[in-house]
């Protein structure tokens, strides 16, 4: 199902696209978007992947945190940008706007280690479609991996994550530029990675769903596998 969203003309389509997206769509979406959003920024590049040469229409990509409402009792953070039809012919709307995902990772409660790895993602995600890593593709649904330690930074027994179809939010959303979808970031332990590698990540998502480990992130869960 393709949710449309329509609020009139603007300056280009670039500006239709990113206002129909923060100022409609993610508003009804999820409501409060939070105090603002959380730009990548310079040292994000710089420390993180060591990058010290960036466009800088990359740098107004960023990430809301989106606190608790009446209809979703948690926490979610999700990217702004990367479905930015930065070279898009304004003639094509039937297409991808951009990259064609935005990121998303819903916790239990408010976890700044969550909005600190959203940004990290979508940065890597641009880099990865500005070939920055040779010939690796843009992540997509089912692409996992270990993440270098815990994923809170501290003692989480989560050390890995893998890239979903939204749960909560599965539609493909139309813009002015053309259809983007959510994915969501799911965190898993070592031994869950290691479970899903060797039999199938599509059940171990619903055995962690059914035991409340997904699609909410908790950094303090023990491992289900």
């Amino acid at each position: 199902m393709t949710n449309n969203v329509n609020n009139g003309a603007a300056p280009s389509l670039l500006a239709t696209a990113w206002e129909q997206r923060e100022t409609t769509l993610y508003k009804t979406l999820f409501g409060d978007l939070g105090p603002g959003i959380y730009p990548l920024g310079m040292p994000l590049f710089e420390e993180l992947f060591n990058c010290t040469e960036v466009d800088p229409r990359w740098l107004h990509i960023g990430v809301f945190e989106c606190p608790p409402t009446a209809e979703r009792p948690h926490w979610l953070y999700v990217s702004s940008g990367l479905s930015n039809p930065w070279d898009a012919d304004a003639s094509e709307h039937d297409d991808w706007s951009g990259l064609g995902r935005e990121l998303l990772l819903e916790c239990p409660q408010q976890s700044p280690w969550a909005l600190a790895m959203v940004r990290r993602f979508a940065a890597y995600q641009i880099l990865l479609a500005a070939g920055h890593f040779g010939d690796q593709e843009p992540l997509d649904a089912w692409d996992r991996m270990s993440v270098g330690g815990p994923i809170d930074g501290e003692k989480s027994a989560l050390s890995a994550i893998i890239m979903t179809p939204s749960a909560h939010f599965p539609d493909e959303y139309q813009l002015a530029s053309g259809k983007f979808a959510f994915l969501q970031i799911i965190g898993l332990t070592a031994a869950e990675l290691a479970h899903g590698r060797a039999h199938d990540f599509e059940d171990l998502l619903q055995t962690l769903a059914r035991q409340g480990a997904a699609p909410l992130v908790d950094a303090g869960r023990n491992s289900i596998v």
